[in-house]
């Protein structure tokens, strides 16, 4: 038996005040006097430059001259006309590498106008107001489109959908609806309930039905969506986590960040969460910022967030990077897990520590230095990306590429009447923002088929 000291995981690591503040709204709301101060900024650009980097082609300018005007509503009307889930965006979306990156007075001042947290001010106000509800439903046109996935994909297809007339039904696996941005979302990113706020939001546009505890598991219940329905639409999301392929992959305490954020999400009181006091978190993406900070904020004294590449490879954007150092997490890059190590436990066999092999570029390829680290471990979250992992839909007929669902500009898959979008739909950015614009391509690509003559 190892005489190696026990995993030291276990709750209630803070003070039990401590835990309201640590997952406190990320970006706290700017007040009336400050978005109104920050809408001046804008030069109200003819061809804006922030309007074509949106995904979702919300007429930046436009909005942000009702909020100098006091007009919120006007403002959340422009933004919720291009991306129905707006508010959620606004406080998710990489707004640094798109539409303030090519702002105006970025390339003048260095600082451009924030654009996203204008954009929470209006969204919110109008979430908050007497009457949130700015769209109404066309006239029952009678015919119905099955959407699979409530991820923003498909909301905001099955909202712009039931908006022309449809009735949708949207199935989800889940217990809620909202996908990533219920489930996938660090909790201090979407604070007091937004993300459900949001989706009653959508659904009080009436004609939208959500089937929860449903998942697509047989070529039979596709077959039968396409013959009950006029029109199918996936938006299944990535279902499943890449693997890391290394030796004790399978110890206890050793977990997919993607499922300890989920859990997160779902607990009431953090507290009672239990959190390791060494942390390694394996990859470079938003999934694993969020998992990495979130150890921290539950207690962790040291979290490493280790990486294979460079910080110029990391699909993390540079504000995630930094926001992460910022709560004490240490990034290494250029370093590849070799084998995690384990340890006879009370429970079983469970982590001890976590190999990696230094790396460095030659000639283009990604070569050992012949050195390695070692750092000891409570807890191994691994980062390393998902892919969709649903034999169905290959089963079913549906073409892929690169292992994603195969579409045309629209979302148009290979099987007649059967669009998708978001995640799952092959040669995206896996963006919050790009799965709404997905979902409303999609939509707007049903409505011109099931109303043919």
């Amino acid at each position: 038996m190892s005489t190696s000291p026990q995993p030291d995981i276990r709750p209630a690591r803070l003070p039990a005040d401590a835990y309201a503040t640590a997952f406190a709204d990320a970006t706290p709301r700017l007040t009336h006097a400050q978005a109104l101060l920050e809408a001046e900024r804008c030069l109200y650009c003819f061809d804006a430059p922030c309007a074509t980097a949106c995904p979702t082609s919300i007429d930046v300018p436009s909005f942000i001259r009702r909020i100098a005007d006091e007009n919120l509503r006007g403002a959340a009307r422009t933004i919720l006309e291009s991306n129905p889930l707006g508010g959620m965006c606004a406080r998710v979306c990489p707004t640094e590498n798109l539409c303030e990156a090519v702002c105006v007075r970025n390339t003048q001042q260095g600082q451009p106008v924030a654009i996203g947290r204008l954009q929470r001010h209006a969204v919110d106000a109008l979430m908050e107001s007497d009457r949130p509800q700015l769209f109404t439903r066309a006239p029952d046109t009678g015919k119905t489109v099955a959407v699979v996935g409530a991820g923003p994909a498909g909301l905001a297809c099955a909202h712009t959908l039931a908006r022309l007339g449809h009735t949708v039904t949207v199935f989800d696996a889940r217990a809620k609806a909202g996908g990533l941005n219920e489930y996938g979302l660090a909790a201090y990113k979407t604070p007091d309930n937004f993300a459900q706020r949001e989706v009653q939001w959508l659904l009080d546009v009436g004609g939208i039905s959500v089937r929860t505890g449903w998942k697509l598991q047989t070529t039979d219940q596709l077959e039968t969506l396409r013959k009950n329905y006029d029109a199918v639409f996936l938006g299944l999301g990535l279902s499943s986590t890449h693997a890391l392929g290394i030796p004790g992959e399978d110890l206890a305490g050793v977990q997919d960040a993607v499922d300890f954020i989920a859990t997160l999400r779902q607990t009431p009181d953090k507290s009672t969460l239990p959190m390791g006091r060494r942390v390694i978190v394996i990859g470079g993406g938003m999934t694993a910022v969020d998992a990495a900070v979130q150890s921290k904020l539950l207690g962790a004294h040291v979290v490493h967030m280790v990486y294979r590449r460079g910080p110029e490879q990391m699909s993390a954007s540079r504000a995630e990077q930094e926001w992460a150092q910022t709560h004490g997490v240490v990034l290494h890059h250029w370093l590849s897990p070799l084998e995690i190590e384990g340890q006879d436990g009370h429970e079983g066999r469970h982590v001890r520590a976590v190999r990696f092999a230094e790396q460095a570029l030659v000639d283009g390829r990604l070569q050992p230095t012949g050195r390695e680290l070692r750092w000891e471990a409570d807890l191994v979250f691994k980062a390393i990306g998902q892919q969709l992992g649903n034999p169905v839909l290959a089963q079913a007929g549906l073409a892929l590429d690169s292992g994603k669902i195969a579409t045309d500009a629209e979302g148009q898959t290979n099987l007649p009447g059967v669009w998708a979008g978001g995640d799952c739909r092959a040669g995206g950015l896996d963006l919050t923002v790009e799965a709404v614009e997905h979902g409303k391509q999609s939509a707007r690509a049903i409505h011109a088929y099931i109303t043919r003559a």
